[in-house]
């Protein structure tokens, strides 16, 4: 077996219980950002690497999209409003130049539970999309048969086994030729300090935002936008994008 071109990094925006929504950001976001390895080793993770040096002098730190939202330590160097204003350009910089390309799916958890109840679990419907699309990718750079690893960050030991379990039993069960022979899933503790990751944790709750309120501005989103996996007539939705129901 031999690797592909690509990795993919995976993160999440809500929560994926039925059990309570948060009437604040009721929907639940899952952002697969697709890299290819030497774009992502000799641009993106440098870029990163750079910015961290620049504005805590070390790369240890690990960027939370929540953290910097909230100016919560060590972001809380963004409470003075001109080293934020830099910090947020200088980030923007970096999400918009660095060469990756987004799937999502989102799901609307009230919607859900209408129309498929509360047995089904939203965080695995969401990877069903959100693998497929990633793979019609893959198959399109030819890079079928060709072991891609899929990150996620750790949640916890039964819910990363759980998580194992149905990624798996989505590939065994694909009608989709060669899916099963092309992904596979890794999981990265989430003290990892893994590039892909963090960017990873930038795109979903923009994505949530923008969902639930497109008329709204969002900065992030509109950075976010140019990197969605499109049709050969430009569309996202369906292609890059998944919404449900």
């Amino acid at each position: 077996m031999s690797f592909s071109e690509y990795i993919v990094y995976v993160d999440e925006a809500g929560d994926h219980s039925l059990a309570s929504i948060d009437t604040d950001f009721p929907v639940f976001v899952l952002a697969f950002c697709i890299f290819e390895k030497q774009q992502y080793i000799n641009q993106t993770t440098p870029a990163v690497q750079a910015f961290k040096f620049n504005y805590f002098g070390h790369d240890m730190t690990i960027l939370h999209e929540r953290e910097i939202r909230k100016s919560i330590a060590p972001f809380n160097i963004l409470q003075n409003s001109n080293i934020r204003q830099h910090f947020m350009a200088d980030l923007s910089q970096i999400m918009s130049e660095a060469p990756f390309t987004l799937v999502a799916s989102c799901i609307d958890k009230q919607k859900f539970i209408h129309r498929r109840g509360r047995n089904e679990n939203p965080y695995h419907v969401a990877m069903q999309f959100g693998l497929e699309r990633v793979f019609y990718f893959l198959q399109e750079r030819q890079q079928v048969n060709k072991k891609t690893h899929i990150v996620f960050e750790c949640r916890g030991k039964k819910e990363d086994n759980e998580l194992e379990l149905e990624f798996r039993r989505l590939l065994d069960q694909s009608q989709i030729t060669g899916m099963a022979e092309t992904l596979d899933i890794i999981f990265a503790d989430k003290k990892v300090n893994s590039t892909g990751l963090q960017l990873a944790d930038m795109v979903a709750r923009p994505i949530g935002r923008h969902i639930m309120e497109p008329t709204q501005p969002n900065r992030a989103f509109e950075i976010i936008e140019t990197k969605f996996r499109r049709s050969s007539q430009g569309n996202i939705r369906g292609w890059g994008l998944k919404c449900y129901p």
